[in-house]
């Protein structure tokens, strides 16, 4: 299903807590009524993965969007050094959380220093993923690379 657009300001509890934004959680297949996977277990908790991304974010994806990540991953080969390389750094940038019935995602502690992350987030749906930011580092990111979106829109549109 997926179709996460927009952008929401949210914290991080004193357990380490997120709770995923009402209108993303509306769209994930677990809660809509989409086909389950058969690897999620049967209660309404349900799995998401993490990912922490190259640019310092933390990337959320549903486990239907991961499994086609995960082919690609599953078909490099373990006697080519880079391939396997590749994926030991992709493995090692992976982890899965569980969604309780709240709504609520538990970040591991060290994805939360990768992505600089301590009470506040920002979330943005990104289509097929969430993408959750520090504030802070957002607006850096924003303010040193705004000048660039009219280039590269009109590069890649």
């Amino acid at each position: 299903m997926a179709g996460f657009i927009g952008k929401e300001q949210h914290s991080i509890d004193e357990k380490g807590r997120l709770m995923i934004p009402a209108r993303f959680r509306k769209r994930l297949d677990f809660f809509s009524g989409g086909k389950r996977p058969a690897a999620l277990p049967e209660d309404p908790a349900s799995i998401l993965y993490v990912m922490k991304a190259i640019d310092g974010s933390l990337e959320l994806y549903e486990p239907a969007v991961w499994a086609e990540k995960e082919k690609s991953l599953s078909a490099l080969s373990d006697f080519n050094p880079d391939e396997r390389m590749l994926k030991t750094l992709m493995y090692e940038s992976v982890d899965c959380v569980e969604m309780d019935r709240q709504g609520r995602i538990a970040l591991p502690k060290d994805f939360m220093r990768h992505a600089e992350i301590s009470r506040e987030v920002t979330v943005i749906g990104a289509n097929a993923k969430m993408i959750l930011w520090s504030p802070e580092k957002l607006a850096r990111i924003m303010r040193d690379n705004g000048s660039r979106f009219p280039v590269l829109a009109g590069r890649y549109f």
